[in-house]
């Protein structure tokens, strides 16, 4: 959850530790020992039109100073492990960033390890050498020995001491070899023959991202199923490829501030009233950059701004806290991990902070293929105060054929503004393989819309009034629907968020879930999965059964999701109600917009010998979706809630509906406008079946979902058509 003080002034934390990045790609070197850290790919032509024949350029070094190694030599012998403060101090006495001094004092003592090793690898020969001596004295002894009693041979029964000795000795000497091995493969040259990878049974974890888990740091966040093959296959970066790693963060900063800051020609209008970027002028302008488009691949690059109500101080938290970051970023993040942690900042703060990540990027159906990125996140504060974070793909690292969306740099400028809040300019820039997208979702897809910066800061505007909403104090108490007791709304609307982020993280196309498609009907085909809950407090036990469709429909999403999230018109769609009336019983506002809100619904049942059954509910909206997720709660269960109880054992399977646009389409005017088209609306439900085996599922819970989904899919087609005419 958001530390409570997240709307305090923004003055609460010393914003003056700026540095300059004029320096921090040279090269870590004392006199002798260097480490090499420009690459082939910085230096190249990124332009399709590269001439294949011109010579690589040689890669550049670059050396500290002799007064720098002196300086930073007497303070290694004195302290050879600085904190974050001496090494601040140091970089400015010798005119160095933080990040160089840190990386020069690792290899310093990287070098000194490999000293010490070399000099314990001498001993460890010698003494190879004299424990092969002793051996082959054994072996002498027993081809030579003699009974002591007849004066022939010795039988083997007789040698058993001796034979037992020269086994613990080969023991010995086998250990020593491979130690010797070892550490000659690591320090004196020898190539390695792996790199060490991420742990094999990543797969078996399921790690819920609900608001009780996101104190984790280790592991996917999000539920995970299953590991998909990119994020499986990467690699924690090697030692060498740090000083690459530094190098391509500092060059990816510079390019995202000026594709931020600049206008025409590198930014010139576009339809929708959108901007469109320049590919020639980008060359131009970023000649170096991670190397050509590769080939099957389209360019994708949007820009957006808009202002929050957030302090900057805790927007940078969110964006470099990977569990505070990907819950936010529900809707759009499936999965997210930071592999290494580079640097942590100066003194405590994200400036200069570096992490390598993977993520996995959705849209909320099964028909889009997500994408999966392995990048490097790098936070800067500069000297005008603006704080940047920037995320750029390190595919060259580890290239992957199994890779098809590569990130080129793309984050966002945060800006600080009075009475707490920012001024946001978001930018996303990748080039990706889409031909896997179905055919309703393309011009979605192709508008940007799907996976560009609009999308993003539209989310992450709704997400701060949301939490703004959370937080105000001054409710009033004339609506009796109204909760006003803070402890209850922030209990609810924190089960409201684990059924927000269960919902993302299930109905997406992510590569952790294994979908079926169960029917041949083109865009209505409907796909279910399944899976086991066990020991999770936050999930009935048993199998769930989760199935999910997506279609178009030609009627605006704003009609679609104010009928969906209308409790007077959910008899119309709702099979589980049976006709039974539907009464709001609380609700809490999360924003400007009268649909976003968080509510506990009552349904009357016409049948009195049924019991009423509550549902809780949230309904959001911003300008590239809309959801309304549900799920039926227990009673005993929600009055601990609203009491200010602890959420978190309230059981959950939630369901319910994403809304998008079909692409920009034309408004009244005749202006091509979002929202003005029809809508791609995906249906997701979750069912508890009985507890057998998944390969025994039976045939009769398919069927049931398979009916149930497509019944809803017609009873809200029929309902919003007519209500629409």
């Amino acid at each position: 959850m958001f530390s409570p003080n997240l709307f305090e002034s923004p003055h609460i934390f010393d914003m003056t530790h700026k540095t300059s990045e004029s320096e921090l790609v040279g090269k870590i070197r004392d006199d002798d020992y260097e480490t090499k850290s420009g690459t082939e790919t910085m230096d190249a032509p990124s332009g399709d039109d590269q001439d294949p024949n011109q010579r690589p350029k040689k890669k550049r070094y670059h050396r500290h100073t002799q007064r720098q190694i002196q300086d930073m030599e007497a303070f290694f012998k004195e302290c050879p492990h600085p904190d974050d403060k001496q090494r601040k101090e140091l970089s400015r006495e010798l005119g160095l960033e933080p990040l160089q001094v840190k990386f020069w004092f690792q290899n310093k003592r990287t070098q000194m390890k490999a000293q010490h090793e070399r000099h314990e690898n001498a001993i460890l020969k010698a003494e190879n050498e004299k424990l092969r001596a002793e051996n082959n004295r054994y072996k002498e002894a027993l081809i030579n020995a003699t009974c002591p009693n007849c004066g022939g041979p010795a039988a083997l029964g007789e040698m058993s001491f001796d034979e037992q000795h020269l086994r613990i000795e080969n023991a010995r000497l086998r250990e020593e070899i491979d130690r010797l091995s070892g550490i000659a493969a690591k320090y004196v040259g020898k190539p390695s023959t792996s790199y060490p990878h991420l742990s094999s049974n990543l797969h078996s974890r399921s790690l819920d991202l609900g608001a009780s888990n996101f104190g984790t740091q280790s592991g996917f966040v999000g539920e995970m199923y299953g590991g998909g093959d990119l994020l499986r296959s990467v690699s924690v970066p090697t030692e060498a490829d740090k000083p690459m790693i530094v190098e391509l963060a500092v060059a990816a900063m510079e390019e995202l501030i000026r594709m931020a800051q600049s206008g025409e020609p590198l930014w010139v209008p576009g339809e929708n009233s959108t901007e469109v970027l320049n590919d020639d002028e980008y060359l131009r302008t970023f000649p170096r950059g991670i190397g050509p488009k590769p080939l099957g691949m389209r360019s994708e690059a949007s820009r957006e701004s808009a202002v929050v109500i957030m302090n900057h101080v805790n927007l940078v938290e969110i964006l470099m806290d990977v569990n505070q970051w990907s819950r936010v970023f529900c809707g759009i993040v499936s999965r997210a991990m930071t592999l290494e942690v580079l640097s942590t900042g100066v003194a405590g703060y994200y400036n200069g902070a570096l992490q390598v990540m993977t993520a996995e990027f959705q849209v909320p159906t099964p028909l889009v293929p997500t994408r999966e990125n392995y990048f490097l996140r790098y936070c800067k504060q500069h000297t005008d105060g603006t704080w940047a974070v920037v995320d750029v793909s390190l595919d060259n690292l580890r290239p992957s054929p199994l890779s098809k969306c590569r990130r080129r740099p793309s984050g966002c400028l945060i800006q600080e503004l009075p009475n707490g809040y920012s001024k946001v300019i978001w930018v996303e820039h990748a080039e990706v393989d889409d031909r896997a997208v179905h055919n309703i979702y393309r011009p979605l897809v192709n508008s940007d819309l799907a996976f560009g910066a609009k999308r993003w800061v539209a989310t992450l505007d709704r997400q701060c009034e949301r939490l703004a909403s959370s937080m105000a104090s001054n409710i009033p108490a004339g609506d009796l629907c109204v909760i006003t007791s803070p402890e209850g709304r922030k209990s609810m609307l924190k089960l409201a968020e684990r059924m927000v982020t269960s919902f993302c993280t299930g109905v997406g196309a992510s590569t952790a879930h294994a979908w079926t498609t169960l029917s041949t009907t083109g865009s209505d085909d409907v796909r279910v999965m399944t899976r086991k809950s066990m020991d999770d407090p936050g999930r009935p036990p048993g199998i769930v059964l989760s199935a999910a469709t997506s279609f178009w429909i030609p009627v605006p999403p704003k009609r679609v999701f104010d009928f969906l999230r209308d409790e007077n018109s959910r008899s119309e769609w709702d099979i589980l109600s049976n006709g039974g009336l539907v009464q709001e019983m609380a609700h809490i506002a999360n924003g400007r917009d009268p649909g976003n809100c968080v509510s506990l619904l009552r349904v009357n049942s016409a049948n009195s010998s049924q019991s009423n059954m509550l549902i809780l509910q949230e309904s959001c909206s911003d300008a590239t979706g809309s959801y309304v997720i549900y799920a039926p709660v227990d009673i005993a269960a929600m009055n601990v809630v609203l009491s200010g109880g602890d959420p978190d054992y309230v059981a959950l399977l939630p369901s319910g509906f994403a809304i998008l646009p079909d692409g920009p389409g034309l408004n009244s005017e005749g202006i091509l406008e979002i929202g003005s088209g029809g809508s791609l609306l995906t249906v997701a439900f979750q069912i508890l079946v009985d507890s057998v085996p998944t390969a025994k599922l039976s045939l009769g819970s398919v069927t049931t979902v398979n009916s149930l989904i497509k019944c809803t899919v017609e009873r809200i087609k029929a309902a919003v058509m007519c209500d629409h005419a």
